[in-house]
């Protein structure tokens, strides 16, 4: 998934910014989708497409396509399709309930079980329950406290045995995060490995973009 161009973000942005101003973090989300369904906006990241990431990483042979999945922050479902090719059964969210009624119009027969709900408050029962947790972009467009708890509630989804995969921007721990998305430190990474999560692989990638966007390709296993 190749997030498109700077001018495309701007009303993602501005959007974002009057929301943490708010002190509504998520808020955001849904004026967003709602504002592209009515072609005033672009949503940066839907490309109508698996991310790429993602792709080569299951056709290492990291995915077992065994057990139960979810994907976070799901928007138009492209990520929660593929995982649901593979086997899995699948479990995707987002807190934009435009988001979520999009992605079962494109999917009229799929049988992926798309649900309204927002990271920051996850429900009670989906903690620990996931064999396969999928995180991408999601945590790099919160900050502060809502990136904190992002990050927890992330891993936290992770069942025994089960593995979380993250993508998200990169920066040094020293960098300007600039304006958003807002690209995840080192220490952010690491901050997935708690409460039983081990680190698998942390990766520094280059995507195709011109210029060039560092990423993180990131995998935690839960013993």
């Amino acid at each position: 998934m190749i997030e498109r161009s700077m001018t495309d973000r701007t009303t993602a942005r501005r959007l974002a910014a009057e929301s943490v101003a708010a002190g509504e973090p998520t808020a955001w989300f849904e004026t967003l989708y709602a504002a592209a369904e009515q072609g005033e906006a672009v949503v940066p990241w839907a490309d109508l497409e698996p991310n790429p990431f993602l792709v080569r990483w299951a056709a290492a042979g990291r995915a077992t396509g065994h057990g139960r999945a979810i994907v976070i922050g799901c928007g138009l479902g492209d990520d929660a399709e593929y995982l649901a090719g593979l086997g899995y059964a699948v479990v995707a969210f987002d807190v934009a309930p435009t988001a979520v009624a999009a992605a079962r119009r494109r999917f009229p027969s799929s049988e992926v079980d798309y649900r309204v709900a927002d990271l920051l408050d996850l429900p009670p029962d989906w903690i620990g329950a996931f064999d396969f947790v999928l995180e991408v972009y999601t945590v790099q467009v919160l900050l502060d406290e809502a990136r904190r708890t992002a990050i927890a509630n992330s891993a936290a989804l992770v069942g025994p045995g089960g593995t979380l995969l993250v993508l998200a921007r990169a920066r040094d721990e020293d960098g300007d995060p600039g304006q958003m998305p807002w690209p995840l430190t080192r220490a952010e990474i690491d901050a997935f490995a708690a409460d039983g999560l081990s680190p698998i692989a942390v990766d520094e990638v280059l995507d195709d973009e011109d210029p060039p966007v560092r990423r993180w390709v990131a995998e935690f296993h839960r013993s």
